[in-house]
């Protein structure tokens, strides 16, 4: 199943603060991962001359929003007795790493980073940059379940038919977290990445044989 079959609702469609249907397609195993991230790489065209579209930072500025209105009221519930869900507590006793995670989003996705990253031609994606579906589709297919050894598999089998540039090989950390945030579930549920950590790009540089200092000259 690839990009073209999963639901895309482009997110500046939407009401405002209103969280985004759950990424979720058919889920994969680890040697099915490495068959899709093979068709998908043949599948997907570049272009120099993108579509015009919101950029990413426009998600994550939505997002924070809706989480920051999620907080507000989960801390007037704990005010007024109210009981709460453990996804709310979680949020409570995290929000300030949540936070961290949103400025860092911000921080590693200059407008001089992001232009130069390479955009799709076409499909659900388009003019958006390629890592963004790379992340995407890896997200959909294991039900946002964050695993290191299936994403270095995942993006290991990509670039046997087409490899990625530095520069998206260094973004696909950030593009993970702006995938992720936030994933609303059913029954009132939030599930955040977790197992997204701030050293993510640097595990994935020393994966793909390069280490971070020769991501850094990008513009910002």
């Amino acid at each position: 199943m690839g990009l073209n079959a999963l639901r895309f609702t482009p997110f500046w469609q939407s009401q405002p603060r209103q969280p985004e249907p759950p990424i979720r397609a058919e889920l994969f195993s680890v040697e099915r991962l490495e068959q899709h991230a093979e068709s998908l790489a043949a599948a997907q065209r570049i272009t120099p001359k993108p579509k015009r579209v919101p950029p990413l930072t426009r998600r994550v500025h939505d997002n924070t929003q809706v989480l920051i209105d999620t907080y507000r009221v989960i801390v007037n519930s704990t005010y007024a007795r109210e009981s709460i869900t453990p996804a709310a507590e979680w949020l409570l006793e995290n929000f300030h790493v949540v936070d961290e995670q949103l400025r860092a989003i911000k921080n590693d996705l200059p407008p001089g980073f992001y232009r130069k990253l390479p955009k799709l031609a076409d499909g659900p994606l388009q003019g958006y940059p390629r890592v963004f579906g790379v992340a995407w589709a890896f997200v959909a297919h294991t039900d946002s379940a964050f695993d290191i050894q299936k994403l270095t598999r995942f993006v290991e089998a990509y670039q046997r038919v087409q490899p990625l540039t530095i520069g998206e090989l260094w973004a696909l950390a950030i593009t993970l977290r702006i995938t992720l945030v936030p994933l609303h579930r059913g029954n009132d549920r939030l599930e955040f990445w977790q197992g997204v950590r701030a050293d993510t790009e640097l595990n994935a540089s020393c994966d793909a044989g390069f280490s971070a200092d020769e991501a850094e000259p990008f513009e910002r």
